[in-house]
């Protein structure tokens, strides 16, 4: 058999062949072991960036406080007469929807309303118009002294975020309840017909503080022992989870699925009621005679001297703005 010369040696070539296959069968074998050892072995764990601190979360600044009350004997009979016509027919037949429900009528709005424009001129006279036109004009508002559900609009929107929870709220935040530790127990004689009622403490020193002013200030206040007692405190988040689904009504006006409640920091105070109406009834003509009535006016005027800040659509709750929600 000839022999092949490769590199200047001879080799035959069946010896030629049995070399290139020995030198494939040691690459099989050698692959082999590599992948056994490389699948056998461990993965290492993903790498997980650290998160980053979670941001402190507050209610954001306060817009401008109510503006003092204003002199008890103001000049009403100076003004625009055709707005003060218009804003004494609107006042009760007015076809709005100011919190999303159909009402008639701008009345039991017009306490605040004068507080927030500094007058305490009745809605129809001149001086409310000429009062609510200054107003309109600080806010580049139109300043032609009428009502209506544009300027209560900006209005509303001015006194709720004066409410810490409302501005939480509006970054999507229902803060945490307190814990039981973090609760005050309020006097017998301090809910309403002796209802165990319980607040932050900071809360319900501020209204013994306020309560105690009023009985001073008013004897109309002072001769009925209901008059600002509290009938709802703290709710605890479970029980008015529970209330607001046998309610049917999570998301309404009456019940939430995140109240205020639960901060520890709001209440719902007797202020009178209509006949045939309980005190937390939100049927328009009792949110109407409450708002006549002398306990209510005198938080209007007062209450923010203490801390607290009114929910406009409902006359008796109040809530306390001296500690974060």
């Amino acid at each position: 058999m000839r022999r092949a010369l490769v590199g200047g040696v001879r080799f035959k070539p069946s010896e030629a062949l049995r070399f290139l296959g020995g030198l494939v069968a040691v690459i099989v074998v050698l692959g082999l072991v590599v992948l056994r050892v490389t699948s056998c072995a461990p993965t290492p764990p993903p790498r997980v960036a650290p998160k980053p601190p979670a941001a402190v979360v507050t209610p954001g600044p306060p817009p401008k406080p109510a503006p003092p009350p204003a002199p008890p004997t103001p000049d009403c009979d100076s003004g625009p007469a055709a707005a003060a016509h218009a804003n004494t027919a609107s006042l009760q037949t007015l076809a709005w929807a100011p919190f999303g429900r159909p009402e008639t009528g701008w009345e039991t709005y017009a306490p605040l309303i004068a507080r927030e424009i500094h007058t305490r001129c009745e809605p129809g006279s001149p001086g409310f118009a000429a009062a609510l036109a200054a107003w309109q004009a600080d806010q580049q508002m139109p300043a032609d002294g009428i009502m209506d559900p544009a300027v209560f609009a900006r209005m509303k929107g001015v006194i709720q975020t004066r409410r810490p929870f409302v501005r939480l709220s509006a970054q999507r935040i229902c803060p945490a309840a307190p814990g039981p530790g973090e609760l005050a127990q309020a006097a017998r004689d301090e809910g309403y017909a002796g209802k165990a009622i319980q607040l932050r403490p900071g809360a319900l020193a501020a209204y013994r503080k306020m309560v105690a002013a009023a009985r001073a200030d008013s004897p109309e206040i002072a001769a009925d022992p209901r008059n600002l007692t509290i009938f709802s405190g703290f709710r605890s988040p479970a029980s008015d989870a529970a209330r607001c689904a046998a309610e049917h009504n999570c998301q309404g006006l009456v019940r939430a699925t995140c109240s205020a409640h639960r901060t520890g920091l709001a209440m719902d105070m007797y202020v009178g009621q209509a006949p045939g109406y309980g005190p937390d009834s939100s049927a328009d003509e009792n949110r109407r005679y409450m708002s006549r009535t002398a306990a209510y006016r005198w938080l209007v005027l007062n209450a923010d001297h203490f801390g607290f800040v009114p929910y406009p659509f409902e006359p008796w709750h109040w809530e306390w703005t001296g500690a974060a929600p």
